[in-house]
């Protein structure tokens, strides 16, 4: 998966966090429910990984570590990348600018990104 698709299902997963908060909100009971975008956005990403049954714990340990690490270093940087963003308009104290609003921006930078 590309950075760029990388950013955009992270901006998905954002907007729906930030829809389902408002809608907790609204109902007054506070329960957010669960969703199934970061499971299937880790299970679409991260390698499957075979060892063999008399591995060690250092060698799985080692397996998990290096094919592993990549995928979530990828996932990690994208949802940093989204928060500094958000972060920076609001310490900025644009408040004309809603946490959607960021987050479509960053949805369409990486869009447009794409087509060049």
């Amino acid at each position: 998966m590309e950075q760029r698709e990388i950013m955009q299902r992270v901006v998905g997963i954002l907007t729906e966090a930030l829809e389902m908060r408002r809608q907790a909100r609204a109902s007054g009971d506070g329960d957010v429910p669960q969703s199934e975008a970061v499971s299937a956005l880790l299970e679409e990403m991260l390698p499957r990984i075979q060892v063999p049954a008399d591995a060690s714990a250092r060698e799985v340990a080692t397996a998990v570590s290096r094919e592993l690490g990549p995928a979530i270093a990828h996932i990690a940087s994208a949802f940093a990348l989204a928060f500094v963003q958000l972060a920076e308009i609001h310490d900025e104290g644009h408040a004309d600018v809603s946490a959607a609003d960021v987050l479509q921006s960053i949805s369409l930078h990486f869009e447009t990104e794409a087509g060049q």
